[in-house]
């Protein structure tokens, strides 16, 4: 009989990716399969259920192809989603409209009105603004803006429960995503009932999963018909999921305080456990029981970060692109290549990465991106380098208002594509002043969805101890002192731009969501 393997899903904002793991943590196989993403207006994002689901039937069928190991082999499996992700569901959990996906924030008047009721369940949010990504944000703009798609939906819920109920035929929740979006918490009885009804959302709990599992618990069992689909077993375990960042968590084992999970990509997030509760102005959490029972989850992040880098590479790189082609290298390589030889600050250039709003601190989804300190000797190498030092401001604008209350950061281990850029985690590093450690595994949400599977699978006892025995670490960043020094007036440039500059960002993006709204 062939040694068992498990299986995780990493549902990211672009594609999925499917991996094949041993009990060591060891990858068999890796296979990704991409589907749209649709800007209908500005701020807005969407995605089609189906379209998710046709890519992880490719990607799934492709890695057991690829990595040869038999379908028998495969006895458990977990899956991670995007947060906030929002569906609505017909009484047969049939989409009734395409999926509000995370970084979506049409529901910006929704997110003041819901932070001005004062509510004590806001302490989620540290007391301050509420993100517009939130679930019951875009809950409430459905409700007011498509009521009858509200009335007719049965079932609301984000991608992870989607997807548990389309592999299980089984309605769940994960205690991740409804702690660290929904508001609900354990230890004050669940569901923050009075809150829902002071907001307008009474009789959206009925249409939430009233099974709300822990991350790693079994939801169910692969049904016959998916698994044929899939090409795997019908009948092997399904572990309850959760947010794709938080499920990197488990992949990078930051599973004590001290550490922080560093998960970039298309955004940045920034994730550690406490063991006490923390609530405070700019900070997320701390969420009770999010990622381990009796343990605090606290949390910063990043709207746009990979996806300002990837913005800056498809529109304004061409002569880069042609060069990378007849080189034969990547064109991050070329962009790399040109921004290394400038110094620290990229002599003078300040960027704000605000291009989809601000998450943390500031939770301002009206906030847009900034580039200033434009000079005639600045070159594509310069706004390069300068994106990724905005991008690395905004983690250390973020690390500081963690420590200014009481949490303190001693290690950041890093997950996510720009892992693979030496210059964009040294420059983290050094900005910060925090070693980066990279794992053998840096793809953590997938590991991490791997880890939970093979609990629920009951081949180790609990999560913690999966994790130590899957996740392993390969290189240690540090940080240079001294372009640490370097880089303190520029962090402080970059805090200081946002706040006189709030009101007119506000008035623009709403002015330009007045002029497209009838589009």
């Amino acid at each position: 009989m062939s040694d068992p393997y498990v299986l995780g899903i990493d549902f990211g904002t672009e594609s999925v990716r499917v991996g094949i793991f041993d009990l060591e943590g060891v990858p068999a196989v890796f296979a990704s399969q991409p589907y749209p993403l649709r800007h209908p207006r500005p701020g807005w994002a969407e995605q089609t259920p189906d379209e998710w689901w046709q890519a992880l039937v490719i990607a799934t069928r492709r890695a057991l192809s690829e990595s040869g190991i038999p379908k028998e082999a495969i006895v458990g499996l977990g899956a991670d989603c995007t947060s906030c992700t929002v569906v609505a569901l017909d009484e047969n959990f049939q989409p009734l409209r395409p999926a509000i996906i995370w970084m979506d924030v049409r529901a910006a008047d929704q997110a003041r009105r819901i932070a001005a009721s004062g509510h004590s369940a806001l302490k989620y949010n540290g007391y301050g603004n509420v993100s517009a990504e939130w679930l019951p944000c875009k809950a409430l703009w459905i409700k007011e803006n498509q009521p009858e798609i509200y009335r007719r939906a049965a079932h609301v819920g984000e991608f992870i429960d989607w997807l548990t109920h389309r592999l299980t035929g089984e309605w769940t929740a994960s205690i991740n995503n409804t702690a660290i979006r929904w508001y609900y918490d354990r230890a004050e009885g669940g569901w923050p009932a009075d809150f829902y009804e002071q907001i307008g959302l009474g009789d959206l709990l009925a249409k939430f999963p009233q099974r709300v599992l822990d991350m790693g618990e079994v939801a169910g069992s692969l049904l016959p018909e998916v698994a044929e689909e899939l090409g795997l077993q019908p009948g092997i375990p399904v572990a309850e999921g959760g947010a794709d960042a938080f499920v990197a968590m488990v992949g990078l084992d930051v599973l004590r305080p001290g550490k922080l999970a560093f998960i970039t990509g298309s955004s940045h997030l920034h994730l550690g456990q406490s063991a006490k509760p923390l609530h405070a102005k700019g900070i997320f959490g701390a969420y009770t029981d999010a990622v381990l029972p009796g343990q605090y989850t606290v949390e910063g992040g990043q709207v746009s970060t990979g996806s300002v880098v990837k913005w800056f590479k498809d529109n304004f790189c061409g002569n880069e692109a042609a060069l990378a082609a007849q080189r034969g290298v990547d064109i991050y390589t070329i962009l790399a290549e040109l921004a290394n030889p400038i110094p620290p600050g990229s002599e003078g250039l300040i960027v704000l990465d605000y291009w989809q709003g601000n998450r943390t601190p500031y939770v301002d989804p009206e906030a847009r991106g900034i580039i200033r300190g434009l000079s005639l000797k600045h070159t594509t190498g310069h706004l390069f380098r300068a994106i990724i030092e905005g991008i690395a401001y905004g983690t250390e604008h973020i690390l500081r208002t963690f420590r200014r209350n009481g949490y303190v950061v001693e290690e950041m281990v890093a997950a996510g594509g720009p892992t693979q850029s030496d210059l964009w985690m040294q420059i983290h590093a050094d900005v910060s002043h925090v070693p980066i450690t990279l794992t053998t595994v840096p793809d953590g949400p997938a590991l991490g969805s791997a880890i939970l599977g093979a609990v629920a699978a009951n081949l180790f006892a609990d999560v913690q101890t999966a994790a130590s025995q899957m996740v392993h670490v390969r290189r240690r960043i540090e940080p240079d002192p001294a372009t640490h020094e370097a880089y303190q007036f520029y962090v402080k440039q970059y805090i200081d731009t946002y706040p006189p500059l709030q009101e007119m960002m506000q008035e623009t993006a709403r002015y330009v969501s007045a002029q497209t709204a009838g589009g």
